[in-house]
């Protein structure tokens, strides 16, 4: 097969959907609020109850909200499996599918952040659902039109904005795997593991 005969399109879904399908779908099964809230150091960022919030900026719009700072510290402040799931719903996809594919509008400030593990989970799946489906809807034509002042580099297309997205994807969701593993090795009797 050629370069000509590919769908481009499909490649680039399948590029994101067989590693959630065969990686990490599994891997955040289970995902207990322990583990969402968990912190393994020191003033970590995370999502907390609005009046819980030490961090210089707690934004997001319900009871709950994330942690923020601008300009960010230095070193970057490290962060839970629930902030890092927060910017992945909101920042990475959300606000995405909103700018791209119709979505209700969506920002950092504006959004409910999830108070569980489980509504987290079902924030990204349903995400995740409007991200796919809206790439899927660009067809081969889509994927070359520039992405558009909506986005820092508004010259280049939609192609690279997908690719770019599946990168920060697979990114932070593999970090909130390894905090998992990390969360099971450190708390083993919390997770019914005996030594």
């Amino acid at each position: 097969m050629d370069a000509d005969e590919l769908d481009w399109n499909r490649t680039l879904r399948e590029q994101w959907e067989f590693h959630w399908n065969h990686q990490l779908r599994a891997r955040l099964h289970g995902l207990t609020d322990d583990e969402y809230f968990w912190s393994p150091v020191p003033d970590a960022w995370s999502v907390r109850p609005r009046a819980g919030s030490t961090a210089p900026v707690p934004i997001g719009a319900g009871d709950f909200t994330i942690d923020y700072a601008f300009p960010e510290p230095v070193p970057t402040a490290f962060t839970t499996i629930a902030w890092r799931l927060g910017h992945v719903i909101v920042g990475v996809l959300a606000a995405r599918n909103a700018a791209h594919f119709g979505a209700p509008a969506a920002s950092y400030e504006t959004w409910e952040y999830a108070g569980s593990a489980a509504t987290a989970l079902d924030q990204l799946e349903a995400q995740l659902a409007v991200w796919l489906a809206g790439v899927r809807g660009l067809g081969e034509p889509g994927l070359r039109v520039p992405v558009g002042e909506k986005e820092p580099y508004p010259e280049l297309p939609m192609a690279a904005l997908v690719l770019h997205i599946h990168r920060e994807l697979i990114h932070h969701l593999s970090e909130v795997c390894l905090l998992r593993d990390l969360y099971l090795h450190t708390k083993p009797a919390a997770n019914g593991v005996t030594r």
